[in-house]
């Protein structure tokens, strides 16, 4: 009987913690801390915990038999994802334009193990999606994604998560965020590019030159020397990329 006040808010933290939790499990930047998964979602349990003690009914209108919970849990598991979607798509961006510029440099074959997820990386991605973690945190991002979670948790009740009405601001935000991506790594793009055009050219003044060894040595040396500058120069660009993330949230929801 002394538990009994008690199980609401456990059940509500833990139906709130399926909200958040896939945020701190699986979107980036977090996933880039190397921090063990335990710990990630202790700590996702521990902020719904606090976030439900500050309510004074966080489980209001919601029967706590096992068909109503389990469908809640689906609803609050599905919302979770749809808060991982715009971080997801974000770091895509930058991987896949990090992947591109790997391409045109000749190191398509150069991948890096995350430590975290034990995915495949590419090198300059790699470079580029640490640099944003680093802004992002370092201008107070995760307590921005905080507060909009903590505020969803007045703005959508337990329980009633529903699929997104329209997908128009999943698709503007899309196109954006590629846009701004290849924005970003544009210099390194142009630069190899004008590379491979005096290549070509020299290759029909010369054609007794190895054009492929000559090319490869070439955009190395050329892209060691632009990406410290691209990386100094596109520090802003990352920012508002993520700023923009954090901004889409509540529009997708």
């Amino acid at each position: 009987m002394i538990a009994a006040p008690f199980v609401p808010w456990m059940a509500a933290s833990l139906l709130f913690g399926m909200r958040i939790g896939p945020l701190f499990l699986s979107a980036p930047p977090f996933t880039l801390v190397r921090l063990p998964a335990l710990f990630r979602l202790l700590l996702a349990l521990g902020i719904s915990a606090t976030v439900m003690a500050a309510r004074p009914d966080p489980i209001a209108g919601l029967p706590l038999e096992a068909g109503p919970l389990a469908v809640a849990s689906a609803r609050e598991l599905f919302l979770g994802l749809v808060f991982v979607l715009p971080f997801q798509l974000t770091f895509g961006a930058i991987y896949f334009a990090g992947r591109t510029v790997d391409i045109q440099g000749g190191f398509g074959l150069a991948l890096l193990i995350d430590p975290t997820s034990r995915a495949q990386t590419p090198l300059i991605g790699t470079l580029f999606a640490l640099l944003a973690g680093m802004l992002f945190f370092s201008f107070g991002g995760h307590s921005d994604v905080l507060r909009i979670l903590a505020a969803s948790a007045d703005a959508i009740p337990l329980g009633s998560g529903a699929v997104p009405a329209s997908l128009g601001p999943l698709a503007a935000f899309l196109g954006t965020i590629f846009a701004a991506a290849f924005g970003m790594a544009g210099g390194l793009i142009l630069s190899l590019f004008l590379v491979d055009i005096a290549i070509a050219a020299l290759s029909r003044t010369v054609p007794q030159m190895n054009v492929l060894v000559l090319g490869f040595q070439v955009k190395t040396i050329v892209l060691l020397l632009a990406l410290p500058a691209t990386l100094a120069l596109t520090a802003a660009v990352l920012v508002r990329m993520l700023r923009l993330t954090i901004d889409a949230l509540p529009g997708l929801v």
